[in-house]
């Protein structure tokens, strides 16, 4: 293979993927199956790497190849690892899949020793809360684009190889259906994909389902946004524990999923005024300069980030600018903040807010451009936490970023260590922008995380932030418990450290114990919000809710287990321990973690496959392929090899070319009129492609 992944011969195993969604009220269950048929003359180790969401639970795993079907298990990471390479050492089929030590919402599968001729097909399954957006809509977001990430100089962990390719070049097809249920009417379903209509399945509207149009391209990824009517209700689901389960543990025991929304008390909220230091933190690393989709290729991620900093005056975006400025308390001091391989602010400390440091930001701001490299975060955070709070000014930080990152977790873990001196507000720009950096970034900082893929949904979500950044801390959050006689509770949820105006937030909790069938249980949250004291209460049955399955308790581990993994990077004395505990709890609830993987070997009949083994990785669709490499223009060597550089950073590969013909054809690269050479012979996964590259 090439540097990049690409292979120099030969065709990619990978030929669809299917995609089954079902969403019951807030929460989805995803089941993905990947069909790969190997059409070699030789066995061949099929390498995908893959973008998930950063919070999904991945929560099954299994292969059919050929005539057998195989259920991959939990175990630790280093011993899944052995028994692989020893599986194809061997000559026997394996499969395994494993989370990237330090970026949680990147995953690669391997499927070794697929014989010649042979077909394989792997379903893997995970769960998924669906975030509220600003519009009261819960969204869904099928990644399918996966930009690489760039590891900073000095980090832990190995950089992750991606192979990316530009979209119309990817050689398999992807479907994708929904189900969608909940207690409440689905009013509409919405796409940045083209849909089918939706089809209620019942005359309360309480069921539908819905699938994407035929003829997608892999050029974004597909995002869902499902809108109930009433969204803004508690609920309360109880879970039964898994049968086979020993009591008392996680998966034996009951566990509850309560969503809370905080109602404020609008006397509270009317009289409130806020001031604060608004500090901006704008990416302007190469990858910025990618278009926000395909279809408006002059809207650039670096653009759509001044915007959001009130420094742009675009006609289209006018209102939004009238809006923030309005909304800004005068009095309230700001700075904004640059980086790249570098970072560089506008004002040496934070300044008051007026109408002369204004338009010196503004100034500043029309000059900059996606100019700064590579993408550094860690060093510009680092000097504005060393900055002095300004008293009675409470700090808000806001990240623009497409999170083209390898250290995810040494900055979520910066974050969380200053998080009693700011609050943090993240924005992904972009198709595949990291979810486990800008979710982790507001989870620890306590704010809140918006993903912007285009202009059309930009001002509600806007607002919404700069709503919440001047809403006061609410302090003092407890929640406690009244249930019955003989049932205790065990939280699973890490403590709430952040509440805000009619979102949810998310408590899981095991029961223990036995209570009456008409039991019920209540839960009670009490917070201060300006020096008013208030409570919110909901009321719940214990009887557990119908054909949920696991997708309660997996939901639960998961959140125990990435409260562990942040415990274990923080502990230097009990990492072992920690670390441990984490083990346990994953191959107990078949939830995988950094620390464990699924592992599935079929001996078969016992033969040995025979021939040397050749590695093929899967390609993903990249946004940022053809934008980094477009200043790079192939060059050739005495007309008779074509140089390209297929990654930034790797090296050129030579490949004996002919023009294609004579006539004149449109390059995919520049779509400019010139002599081509055939996209195979630099691609040799393609097989018909109109077009070529230029030479």
């Amino acid at each position: 293979t090439h540097r990049s992944g690409f292979t120099v011969s030969g065709s990619v195993p990978l030929k669809s993927v299917e995609v089954e969604l079902q969403v019951r009220d807030h929460v989805a269950t995803v089941v993905s199956t990947l069909n790969y048929e190997n059409k070699e003359d030789k066995p061949l180790e099929a390498v995908f790497v893959f973008p998930l969401p950063g919070d999904a639970a991945v929560c099954h795993f299994s292969a059919t190849i050929g005539q057998t079907q195989i259920v991959a298990e939990v175990k630790e990471k280093k011993q899944a690892r052995e028994e692989y390479d020893d599986a194809l050492s061997s000559g026997a089929r394996a499969i395994l899949i494993e989370e990237s030590d330090q970026r949680p919402d990147i995953f690669s599968l391997s499927v070794g020793s697929l014989p010649p001729g042979e077909s394989a097909s792997i379903r893997l399954e995970y769960v998924t809360e669906l975030a509220v957006q600003a519009d009261d809509g819960l969204r869904f977001c099928l990644p399918a684009v996966l930009n690489p990430r760039y590891q900073p100089q000095g980090s832990v962990g190995a950089s992750v190889q991606v192979t990316s390719v530009p979209a119309s070049l990817v050689p398999y097809s992807l479907s994708f259906s929904a189900r969608v249920s909940s207690p409440r009417p689905v009013s509409k379903v919405e796409s940045n994909c083209s849909l089918d209509p939706l089809q209620y399945l019942n005359t309360e509207q309480t069921q539908a389902t819905v699938k994407l149009a035929a003829g997608h391209k892999f050029d974004r990824d597909a995002e869902v946004l499902i809108y109930y009517k009433d969204a803004h209700q508690p609920t309360a689901v109880v879970e039964a524990g898994q049968a086979s389960a020993k009591p008392g543990s996680l998966m034996g025991d009951p566990v509850v999923m309560l969503s809370l929304y905080p109602e404020f008390p609008q006397d509270v909220m009317s009289s409130l005024a806020s001031c604060g230091e608004f500090v901006f933190l704008l990416d302007r690393s190469g990858s910025m300069d990618c278009p926000m989709n395909y279809s408006k290729r002059d809207q650039t991620r670096i653009g759509s980030a001044r915007v959001f900093i009130m420094l742009s005056f675009l006609s289209s975006l006018k209102d939004t600018l009238l809006l923030l400025l309005k909304s800004l308390p005068m009095g309230c001091y700001f700075n904004i903040y640059s980086f790249g391989s570098r970072y560089e602010h506008i004002f040496p400390t934070s300044v008051e807010y007026s109408q002369t440091t204004m338009k010196e930001a503004l100034k500043r701001v029309k000059r900059m451009g996606a100019d700064l490299e590579k993408t550094e975060i860690l060093k510009p955070l680092q000097h504005i936490y060393s900055q002095p709070c300004i008293p009675n000014q409470p700090r808000q930080v806001f990240v623009f970023t497409d999170g083209e990152v390898g250290n995810t977790k040494e900055i979520i873990g910066l974050v969380k260590k200053y998080s009693g001196s700011h609050r943090c507000f993240s924005f992904g720009i972009g198709e595949g922008a990291s979810s486990a950096l800008i979710n982790g970034l507001a989870k620890e900082g306590g704010g809140h995380a918006q993903f912007i893929t285009g202009a059309d949904r930009m001002q509600p979500k806007v607002m919404q932030s700069l709503r919440f950044a001047l809403q006061p801390a609410v302090v003092d959050i407890s929640v406690t418990w009244d249930l019955p006689k003989g049932v205790s509770v065990t939280v699973l949820s890490p403590p709430i450290t952040a509440l805000f105006q009619g979102q949810r937030s998310l408590v899981y909790a095991q029961l223990s114990g036995q209570s009456s069938e008409a039991a019920e249980g209540c839960v009670t949250v009490k917070y201060s919000l300006a020096g008013h004291p208030s409570q919110n209460q909901l009321h719940f049955s214990l009887t557990p809710a119908q054909d949920t399955g696991l997708t309660v308790h997996r939901l639960a581990a998961r959140t125990l287990i990435r409260s562990l993994e942040m415990e274990e990077r923080e502990s230097r004395r009990e990492q072992d321990e920690v670390k441990k505990k984490v083990v346990e709890l994953s191959v107990q609830s078949g939830v995988i973690s950094a620390f464990t993987a699924f592992i599935a070997v079929n001996k078969g009949d016992g033969e040995a496959i025979q021939g040397p083994l050749v590695r093929r990785n899967v390609p993903k669709p990249s946004e940022s392929y053809f934008m980094k490499n477009k200043k790079q223009k192939p060059q050739v060597k005495k007309m008779q090899f074509l140089q390209w550089p297929l990654e930034a950073g790797s090296k050129s590969e030579s490949i004996p070319i002919q023009p294609s013909s004579q006539q004149k054809q449109t390059c995919l690269h520049t779509g400019t009129k010139k002599e081509l050479c055939p996209v195979s012979l630099i691609f040799p996964f393609v097989t018909t492609v109109p077009g070529g590259i230029c030479i």
